[in-house]
């Protein structure tokens, strides 16, 4: 059976180096594991409407910006994350 499990750690610095390697963890071997850092009540619903902003904008995309980018939360922030490289992007539209 697969299981949360919550790590108490002594220091935010450890903490944070954690949080800016989990993406490292996500190798095919090991798909199922996810990292994420706790979460207050005010921390919780920030993320959530950031993440609902994130979904409506996403909705609003063009199909060619569809094929560049999406909407994303990271860091509690709302992100453009890029689909291919932005040179890519500005080569395409050029020719």
């Amino acid at each position: 059976m697969k299981r949360p499990m919550k790590v108490k750690m002594r220091s935010h610095l450890a903490v944070e180096e954690i949080m800016a390697r989990k993406g490292k963890v996500a190798d095919v071997d090991h798909k199922e594991i996810w990292i994420k850092k706790d979460m207050n009540l005010e921390e919780s619903e920030k993320e959530k409407v950031l993440r609902s902003e994130a979904k409506e904008k996403n909705g609003k995309r063009t199909e060619i910006e569809k094929k560049n980018f999406y909407w994303r939360v990271l860091d509690m922030r709302l992100k453009k994350w890029y689909l291919r490289k932005k040179e890519e992007v500005m080569e395409e539209a050029i020719n």
